[in-house]
């Protein structure tokens, strides 16, 4: 049985600090990812096309863009965040 693609990119979720993250905020590829989801599901739809899925997660707030307001709070903490990265972008949620 193959993994779905959810199982496949829970291989590539993992801690890191804000430094590793901070640089993917200036290009505007990085995304907050609500706690109610997880972050391979996200990734999956991202990676799969699923246009409307991401649209509606978009747009209730379950996925933002992190903006520099964001990125100032976490520049000077030591904070951990769970992140993905799905090429071009990167998700993340505090950790």
């Amino acid at each position: 049985m193959d993994p779905s693609d959810s199982e496949k990119l829970a291989n590539y979720t993992g801690k890191v600090p804000w430094s590793y993250l901070a640089p993917h905020s200036l290009t505007g590829s990085l995304y907050f990812v609500d706690p109610g989801l997880r972050l391979e599901d996200v990734g999956a739809a991202i990676s799969a096309n699923r246009t409307e899925q991401v649209e509606a997660w978009l747009k209730s707030g379950d996925l933002v863009k992190i903006e520099a307001l964001h990125a100032a709070q976490w520049e000077q903490g030591d904070a951990e965040f769970e992140a993905l990265v799905v090429s071009p972008f990167v998700l993340c949620r505090p950790g």
